[in-house]
């Protein structure tokens, strides 16, 4: 049985101490920035790190906040299947009028090397417009937005037509084990959802300074990774023979490098082109209309593929080489070569095809190709109007002239789990980066202080959008 904790008498007398101003009614702007920023910063500090950190301390830190601010013991649950790996699920309680909605946002981070960074990672600094911290993108900066929505919906006696759900979990750069994929194994009452709104997807676009889209998350790339072998009785290197494992194995990875899997868009990506067409100039506005058309055109698609490896890989399966192999010892010829390639396939292809299509591009009997893994199949969640038509509407109020975009991800998310699970998942935040200086999981990893703050006020409309009739 997962480890429940106690809640610090200590950490909710602070708590209160710093709510008492606003025990009834909304805060103000200021106090619910400040109230935002106070959230980041605890959460920041609190190291998450897989290595060293403890999820749980930050789970029970946010229950407290939840549970000085008004929320009811029982629907505040701490659950820690190990012990640093505690998740955190909240219930914001409505009339019933609809089945709830899931907010997700993940509490660990990858690790930070203090020598690696110009100062602390696991201290937030405000500097020059932004905060810097491990998380401040990935993605502790959506988990205060979420918590510091929750508490401004409870002050202000905000009853929604449907339960508001908060899950903030572990796991979600580990693999999964002890966050959103245990708690559908070993609690899915707590998290069962018509939708999840999952702050670690989506998000918006900053190009040269300027807010150009404010993405919508509906699907991603399924992540297979696949073995390619070849053997064969090798022999002393001083004799070296026309058959060579290294050779055989080389020459089908140089006929895969030439390989491009054919261009297949869906109701995401097509219109992620077709809206991405609207605000960008050219020759490129011009070829993203044309790959948006049915068929679309050859030509553009393949100027959209050489301009941008993240266009390409919106429009069709990847597979790549990553990883080599080979030899036993520098004076013997090869008795095994292999490589790793490494697959992002789209939601509605078989992995079986792919692995079939490698088998095809290699031509070559002698190299085995095999599955790494069992791949996490998801469906691509629908454009349902009553969300893009919110996200549309909301993105105009804050950010006039940026357009709301649905994205398919070419990385993954906890958000697979739960399409996996029958649950329609969309990743949606608010929060603004630039796409030219991507510093999650990297060095001196920031978030712009703006950004922040409108993120803060665009999640709170958008919840409160979807959760009134």
């Amino acid at each position: 049985m997962p480890k429940k904790r106690a809640l610090s008498c200590c950490g909710l007398m602070v708590i209160l101490a710093s709510l008492a101003e606003a025990q009834t009614g909304s805060l103000p702007p200021s106090d619910r920035q400040r109230l935002a920023r106070d959230i980041l910063k605890e959460l920041i500090e609190i190291n998450t790190t897989d290595s060293s950190g403890d999820n749980t301390k930050a789970a029970e830190a946010m229950a407290a906040r939840l549970q000085a601010a008004g929320f009811a013991a029982s629907d505040l649950e701490v659950l820690a299947p190990v012990p640093r790996k505690g998740n955190l699920v909240a219930r914001l309680r409505g009339s019933g009028a609809r089945q709830p909605i899931l907010l997700l946002a993940h509490l660990d981070v990858v690790e930070a090397r203090r020598e690696d960074w110009s100062f602390d990672p696991f201290r937030l600094l405000e500097r020059d417009g932004y905060f810097y911290g491990r998380g401040t993108i990935d993605i502790k900066s959506g988990a205060a937005v979420l918590v510091a929505d929750f508490i401004r919906l409870k002050q202000e006696g905000w009853r929604p037509d449907r339960d508001l759900i908060l899950a903030l979990t572990a796991d979600e750069e580990g693999g999964g084990a002890n966050g959103v994929s245990w708690l559908l194994r070993n609690r899915p009452d707590l998290v069962k959802a018509d939708f999840c709104l999952n702050t670690d997807g989506g998000g918006g676009e900053i190009r040269n300074g300027r807010r150009v889209a404010n993405e919508l998350q509906t699907s991603e790339k399924v992540y297979l990774s696949f073995r390619l072998e070849t053997q064969n009785p090798g022999g002393h290197s001083s004799l070296p023979v026309g058959e060579n494992a290294i050779y055989r194995l080389a020459q089908g990875l140089a006929r895969l490098a030439k390989f491009a899997f054919p261009v297949s868009l869906n109701e995401t990506t097509r219109g992620f082109f077709e809206r991405m067409s609207r605000v960008a100039g050219g020759e490129l506005a011009g070829d993203m209309r044309a790959v948006a058309a049915t068929p679309p055109d050859a030509a553009a698609t393949a100027r959209l593929a050489a301009a941008s490896p993240y266009y390409n890989a919106l429009m069709r399966t990847t597979c790549v080489a990553t990883q080599l192999q080979a030899g036993h010892a520098e004076n013997a010829l090869p008795q095994t070569a292999r490589a790793v390639v490494n697959c992002r396939i789209l939601p509605e292809q078989s992995p079986q095809d792919v692995q079939q299509a490698l088998v095809q591009i290699l031509a070559d009997e002698k190299i085995a190709v095999s599955a790494m893994g069992t791949p996490s199949l998801s469906p691509r969640s629908p454009l349902t109007p009553a969300i893009t038509e919110a996200m549309d509407r909301i993105t105009a109020e804050l950010w006039p002239g940026v357009p709301a975009v649905p994205i398919m991800s070419t990385g993954a998310t906890d958000g697979h789990y739960l399409r996996e699970a029958g649950i329609p998942t969309y990743g949606v935040s608010g929060l603004f980066d630039d796409v030219d200086d991507v510093r999650a999981h990297g060095k001196d990893e920031r978030i712009g202080v703006q950004a922040f703050y409108e993120g803060l006020e665009f999640m709170y409309r958008l919840i409160k959008a979807l959760s009134s009739s």
